[in-house]
């Protein structure tokens, strides 16, 4: 069915409820072969996003579904959506005690290193493919940027020592601001004859959104936290309403909104929120759903009759942003850090790629730049290319640099419910394989005052344990704790997952009060 632009006769055609019925039919199709195509790609290492971007191609004018949709302006105003979804979610799973050590690392990768990736990448566009320093320069920025749905994807599958992963991480999160602000203006107004006052329009707009993005996810935390709502499924919307708030007013305020809902939403996933759970499973469940919508647009805008002639460009300054530019700017950004060849090396190769640099392409489409359509495809074919190469690859890379990280205990899956009336709050904790917590007696547990264990689901059966009662895989557990002492009891569950009984003894973790119990 070839697509049309909703014109007859010289009027606008009215949508109907047969339209709708044909349009859910499609999007649910195509969402289910997307999730089918999740466990396709886990099984053969192929990222997912080639799979969803296939699927939109072959949904477009040059494939089996023969759509014609050439909307630059609505592609890219879904994938800012998109976008915000999937920074929110990337940074509700941050865990601040993994990036905190890698913060100096990371802002300097997400500032000077994009600064030596677009000057050193762009010069090869120029002078090796013959491309005007406008174009270069666009394309330069768009591409130095490393897209955070490809690192957290990732990252989150291959054991890496937690400094570089909270580096790579913290890194995806920060250098989208930057680079959105340089393609914006090289788009507007071309080459910046006054570098000084580009820089200062940078700073500018990342100090606003970064003190945005921590009051609104600071605030949000407070109110969350002490607020009582209705129904336990409320707290995922509120969770992501906020993050989406913060992104808006960083905006508005002529800020980095993209900074914004970041920090917003990384403050809030490190607050102990209540019903955490819950919320972690909604907001990645939206971002996959952003994910598959953003890489199947993508893929129904481009046309791939039109990529023959901008293929060998691509491969080109593909190949000199990952042997060049990336590695330059990694060794130039980390040399005060002192940190090992082998995580440098790491870094430089996962510098990962994926629909951040093509929705920055519909940037200059947009704007009107001259040539910006082959720009488009320089860019989507070097994501496509050098995806399919560095993503597979990078475990293997991790090996052969010994850097896999050390199994952990599986954290515990603890969902907090608060008590409003009684200032307490209801913990539920499973106790999941490799925990520590099997074969410990409850009055082991050596909780703070003010806590204590009422119920212990084991086998589809609930009890009333009695002090001598043994913990044992697979359990849960009812922990009812008073607001004071809420952190406490979560940090002495989480400390004898890890060391067991002996945790307040032995340094792992446990509360220093405990001994004295």
């Amino acid at each position: 069915m070839r697509g049309h632009r909703g014109v007859h006769q010289g009027r606008e055609r009215p949508l109907t409820v047969h339209h709708l019925n044909q349009l859910l039919l499609v999007c649910s199709l195509v969402l289910l072969v997307a999730v089918a195509a999740v466990r396709l790609s886990s099984r053969s290492g192929l990222p997912s996003l080639l799979v969803y971007l296939a699927i939109g191609i072959a949904m477009g004018q040059d494939g089996i579904g023969d759509i014609h949709f050439d909307n630059a302006e609505l592609t890219q105003v879904i994938g800012y959506a998109a976008l915000v979804v999937i920074l929110a979610e990337g940074g509700l799973g941050t865990k601040w005690k993994e990036i905190k050590p890698a913060l100096p690392a990371a802002s300097a990768l997400a500032l000077a290193g994009v600064a030596v990736s677009v000057g050193v990448t762009a010069a090869g566009a120029h002078y090796l493919v013959g491309l005007e320093w406008r174009q270069a320069l666009i394309i330069g920025a768009v591409v130095s940027s490393t897209d955070a749905a490809a690192v957290f994807s990732v990252l989150r599958r291959v054991p890496l020592p937690a400094r570089v992963t909270g580096t790579l991480e913290a890194e995806s999160g920060f250098n989208d601001a930057p680079v959105v602000i340089l393609v914006v203006s090289f788009s507007t107004a071309g080459p910046v004859e006054h570098w000084y006052v580009l820089l200062g329009v940078i700073a500018m707009e990342l100090a606003i959104g970064a003190a945005l993005g921590l009051a609104v996810g600071w605030l949000g935390s407070l109110g969350l936290r002490h607020v009582a709502l209705p129904a336990s499924g409320l707290y995922p919307i509120a969770v992501m309403a906020i993050a989406v708030t913060a992104y808006a007013a960083g905006a508005l305020a002529h800020g980095s909104g993209f900074l914004a809902v970041y920090l917003a939403a990384m403050v809030m996933g490190n607050a102990r929120l209540p019903h955490w759970p819950a919320t972690r499973g909604f907001a990645e469940g939206l971002g996959w759903l952003a994910q598959i919508g953003m890489f199947v647009l993508l893929g129904l805008l481009v046309t791939p009759s039109e990529l023959g002639d901008d293929i060998l460009p691509a491969l080109v300054i593909g190949l000199v942003l990952t042997m060049v530019a990336r590695p330059l700017s990694v060794v130039a950004c980390l040399l005060p850090f002192r940190l090992p060849w082998q995580e440098q090396t790491l870094m430089s190769w996962a510098g990962l790629r994926g629909a951040v640099p093509i929705i920055l392409a519909t940037i200059p489409m947009v704007e009107g730049v001259a040539g910006s359509r082959r720009i488009f495809n320089i860019v989507f074919v070097l994501v496509v290319v050098y995806t399919l190469i560095q993503g597979p690859t990078l475990p293997w890379l991790a090996r052969r640099l010994r850097l896999g990280g050390a199994s952990e205990a599986a954290d515990l899956g603890i969902e907090s419910a608060p008590l409003e009336r009684l200032r307490g709050h209801l913990l539920s904790v499973a106790i999941p394989e490799g925990s520590r917590l099997h074969g410990v007696e409850i009055n082991e547990l050596r909780l703070p005052a003010g806590a204590a264990v009422t119920l212990v689901v084991r086998e589809g059966r609930s009890f009333v344990p009695l002090p001598t009662t043994v913990l044992r895989r697979g359990d849960e557990l009812l922990v009812v704790a008073t607001d004071p002492v809420r952190d406490a009891a979560e940090r002495r569950l989480s400390a004898i997952a890890r060391g067991g009984k002996l945790a307040g003894w032995l340094g792992t973790g446990g509360e220093g009060g405990d001994r004295g119990r």
